[in-house]
């Protein structure tokens, strides 16, 4: 009897344990649910914000976070081609910036990287309609690694503020890439596999503008 009383005991021991861990991982995960529904809206308010400062750091004096927020365009509402050199998606947005005779002057373009050290890299670069040059490029995501690949931001050093005043005819398309690669664009002391993606995914941008210029330009 004895050994058979322990059995029982055993497996209803094992058996409470399995109920309460359930209980425990129903609740925690209801606790989660309901952290990510209330701070969802925080969350996404802060990354509106974030960008909207990275856009207006691209831009002259004058420019306001809402003036270019309300601006933005989906992809898919134009006749586009080779969205791919972007690597983004076509519900995703940009931003066309007006004269005072509503002439779509400068457009901010979302570009993503695939071939960073540790992951994709995600850019805005703002590209001048009249002669296609470069206004300037900020990262806005990265998880390059901390001392090295990670002064792509512009926090962090000055590097990506060499695109200014880039275009495909400054320099030619065969010297966009890194000069260990034959190219232009200094790497970084330690790392060169985050620049040279940075480099090839701001070229390609530059080229998906000069394909699709008028359509873009079209307000």
């Amino acid at each position: 009897m004895t050994k058979n009383n322990d059995t029982i005991t055993i497996s209803e021991s094992i058996r409470k344990s399995a109920i309460g861990l359930a209980i425990f991982a129903f609740f925690t995960a209801g606790i989660i649910s309901v952290t990510q529904y209330l701070t969802k809206e925080t969350i996404s308010s802060n990354e509106k914000n974030f960008e909207a400062r990275l856009l207006l750091s691209l831009l002259p004096d004058g420019y306001g976070a809402e003036q270019i927020l309300n601006n933005a365009q989906r992809f898919s509402d134009f006749k586009l081609t080779s969205l791919d050199l972007l690597n983004v998606e076509d519900s995703e947005v940009f931003y066309q910036l007006k004269d005072d005779q509503g002439r779509v002057e400068t457009l901010l373009l979302p570009a993503v990287a695939p071939e960073g050290y540790t992951e994709a890299i995600r850019l805005v670069i703002g590209i001048s309609t009249q002669d296609g040059h470069i206004i300037g490029a900020r990262v806005t995501k990265h998880k390059e690694t901390p001392g090295l690949g990670d002064r792509i931001e512009i926090t962090k050093s000055d590097w990506m503020l060499g695109f200014n005043d880039k275009s495909l005819q400054n320099p030619q398309p065969e010297n966009w890439k890194v000069k260990k690669d034959g190219g232009d664009f200094d790497q970084m002391t330690g790392a060169t596999i985050t620049p040279r993606a940075v480099v090839k995914a701001i070229k390609q941008a530059l080229e998906f503008f000069e394909q699709n210029k008028a359509a873009l330009t079209n307000s």
